[in-house]
């Protein structure tokens, strides 16, 4: 979609002046480097170029927001609710068009770019999607397709998900659904089961479906097509209660699908007392959770579940919440590209605002008081949490200061991006002028809030805290990518690394806690997993920085043991890359083509120690960087490297074993993940590698720089 007159960039670039250690001059050009000229100069014209375009994409508002790219059946289940609500999408033929491209040339749908086979779900969802926008299925698109799904098992391996809309479009039966009653609503905060026990992205989508399962409403597809080619030996044949994994008879899972049949049968019954209340109670909550753009939860799921809810309630298109909800699909959760139009699954403002004020800060180019920095510094403090959110339920007395990722996103702050604002906050504060007053209450505020949602492992969840009571994951809804959220070694160490900049020391007991929360989640190769972003480097590259800035001994085995590891994953080409299919095999945990980001995410790691043992591997790696630089400034990558889900269930690293594939019923094709390109990665991760690349180079002696930059050369 064409961007508001909000977001159009300020391509003002007044004030530049690079600012490194004590020495300050202006551009480039005219400096005087030290300890070598050998390598400086070649780092300074790649973060100038790259500082120049990052200006060029700031909005008037002063802020700076990527594309974000996930796969295919966030369209498809777009078009198919366009099908359900009567209601024609924004550049409904651009999202077509944008299908139809991504279709890999067996006819299947992927969830990540180069993925070794398609997605089962995807593509049975595209397919659907395209038979409600009246495309035969004798297409040679749909044909294509058609045959993939079969040749790859049919119907009976789709996930939860899936089978919701296939019941929605009369395809599945509900009784073969799981059964998700909106009773849920009412469940006692202690209770194992309660809502408030489950990820804040299954719970914020698990409330409108709720009301959905309770109504189990169908609109048939175009002709009342059943998508009956896709049962070839009939439907009359097909196994619709299948189970969808082996599990025991005297297993926990194997009890909580005898309890969904009993549910079944009692909604069918009519046996559920109190269910219009307690459906009530959901719409209610739904209304309250309605983000000030118009989506729900920041995030796609809960916000088109909502939408289908509502209107199923009798709701009017014209109703103010349901105007919203389809308005804010228009506004700034779509964009043009290539002549398609891609849907976002989420929106990440908050998350490429402060990661890029952290790149001009680490690259110095520009003061801290120049009109970029300082109109971004006053957006970022003006979407500070002021509101207690779901975190709320369980924490009280809490007062709320965390920053969440979407710019609308009332109730669900995150720890991540609190730890990021305020890495950056104290990055600027003592250079923030007249805003310093604001800076200070506001680090406070994040500070007191983050320290409040430590887990009792030591470290931090994303939305919740303690949020990792597995039993939940054993129920049949959960066959999704994370149904928990549990702490993860990235996420804390970014709030570690926050601290550290803030004045924190490892004396302080939440540090000390989660020092040693992340000295247990070290790999015995050394790395440390990514929860977030792909996969090892990412979580690799969260720790070291951290332990550097709260001041750990960077001579410590360990840090040795995880700068080695980063190291030997180096590619030929100077960068470094990890596919996402090494979350199912460990063979391939930083392994990868080259990428702008996770090459990046190396350096920054490696850069954190001060050893002229890795100056010839950082030197190729910024060799590697201004290699691959376009004439514009940026950087081009088409991977993936961002995390929303591994598809492990329980939100957390795990033994990958065959039993354990078998289990999941996922392959390196990430079946039940979710993976993303946040197209901002590729520029200011970058751009905060070079700027700390540049004092790293400056402390170290000039005889060590030059003979790393001569066998860096011969490498």
């Amino acid at each position: 979609m064409p961007a508001s007159s909000a977001e159009t960039p300020d391509t003002s670039t007044q004030g530049r002046r690079r600012s490194t250690g004590g020495v300050h001059f202006i551009s480039s050009g005219s400096a005087s480097f030290t300890p070598s000229d050998a390598v400086l100069p070649k780092i300074t014209p790649v973060l100038d170029s790259a500082t120049e375009w990052l200006l060029s994409q700031q909005t008037h508002d002063g802020f700076w927001v990527g594309m974000v790219d996930t796969n295919s059946a966030i369209e498809a289940e777009w078009l198919l609710a366009s099908h359900i609500l009567g209601v024609s999408l924004p550049a409904e033929a651009g999202v077509i068009r944008e299908l139809l491209r991504r279709q890999r040339s067996d006819g299947s749908w992927e969830i990540y770019p180069g993925a070794p086979d398609g997605d089962i779900n995807s593509t049975v969802e595209v397919y659907a999607a395209l038979r409600a926008k009246g495309f035969d299925p004798r297409c040679p698109e749909l044909t294509r397709a058609g045959r993939w799904i079969l040749d790859h098992g049919g119907l009976r391996s789709v996930r939860v998900f899936t089978r919701y809309w296939l019941a929605m479009i009369g395809v599945w039966p509900w009784l073969a659904t799981p059964n998700l009653p909106p009773e849920i609503i009412r469940f006692p905060k202690r209770f194992p089961f309660s809502l408030y026990n489950f990820a804040q992205w299954a719970r914020a989508t698990m409330v409108p479906l709720a009301v959905i399962c309770a109504r189990r409403p169908i609109w048939p597809l175009p002709d009342g097509s059943r998508l009956d080619e896709l049962f070839p030996s009939g439907r009359d044949n097909f196994n619709f209660f299948g189970r969808t994994k082996r599990v025991s008879a005297f297993s926990l899972e194997r009890l909580f699908q005898i309890i969904d049949r009993i549910l079944h049968a009692a909604q069918s019954a009519a046996v559920t007392p109190g269910r219009e209340n307690a459906i009530k109670i959901c719409l209610e909550w739904m209304i309250r959770h309605q983000d000030a753009d118009g989506a729900w939860g920041g995030i796609q799921p809960p916000w088109i579940y909502g939408l289908i809810a509502l209107r199923n309630e009798g709701y009017a298109l014209d109703h103010p919440v349901i105007a919203q909800g389809l308005s804010a699909l228009s506004a700034h959760w779509s964009f043009d590209r290539d002549d398609a139009t891609t849907i976002q699954a989420t929106e990440s403002p908050l998350w490429d605002t402060a990661l890029s004020l952290l790149g001009l800060c680490e690259g110095g180019i520009i003061p801290s008081d120049a009109p970029q920095m300082q109109r971004a510094l006053v957006w970022l403090l003006d979407h500070q949490s002021t509101e207690p959110g779901d975190w709320s339920v369980k924490l009280k007395n809490v007062a709320p200061g965390g920053w969440a990722f979407q710019r609308a996103n009332r109730f669900y702050p995150d720890v991540d991006d609190t730890a990021v604002v305020l890495l950056v906050l104290g990055k600027l504060q003592t250079a923030s002028g007249p805003l310093r007053g604001r800076v200070e209450t506001a680090i406070k505020r994040g500070v007191d809030w983050t320290l409040a949602m430590q887990s009792t492992n030591g470290g931090w969840g994303a939305f919740d805290k303690d949020n990792d009571k597995e039993i939940i994951c054993k129920i049949p809804f959960c066959n999704f990518g994370e149904a928990l959220d549990p702490p993860s070694v990235d996420v804390t160490a970014h709030v570690i690394e926050a601290f550290g900049q803030l004045g924190m020391t490892m004396q302080h007991a939440a540090v000390g806690r989660a020092m040693a929360f992340i000295r247990r989640e070290q790999e015995e190769d050394g790395s440390w997993f990514g929860r977030w972003g792909v996969n090892h480097i990412y979580g690799t590259a969260a720790v070291l920085p951290a332990l550097r800035a709260i001041g750990e001994n960077m001579s410590e085995p360990y840090v040795l043991r995880a700068a080695d590891w980063i190291v030997s994953k180096q590619n030929s080409d100077g960068g470094w890359g990890e596919t996402c299919a090494s979350y199912m095999d460990l063979e391939l945990r930083g392994v990868g083509p080259s990428t702008p980001s996770q090459a990046a995410w190396a350096l920054m790691a490696l850069l954190s120690l001060d050893n002229a043992r890795y100056l010839p591997s950082i030197l190729a790696g910024l060799s590697y960087l201004q290699r691959t630089q376009n004439p514009n400034g940026s950087w081009d990558e088409a991977v993936y490297t961002a995390t929303g889900f591994p598809g492990y269930g329980v939100g957390a690293r795990m033994t990958i074993t065959k039993e354990a594939s078998e289990r999941l019923e996922q392959g390196l094709e990430l079946s039940r993940g979710f993976m993303l390109n946040f197209n901002m990665y590729r520029h200011y991760f970058p751009m905060i590698a070079l700027g700390r690349a540049l004092r790293y180079l400056a402390r170290l002696e000039p005889s060590s720089c030059l003979q790393a930059a001569r066998q860096a050369a011969h490498q």
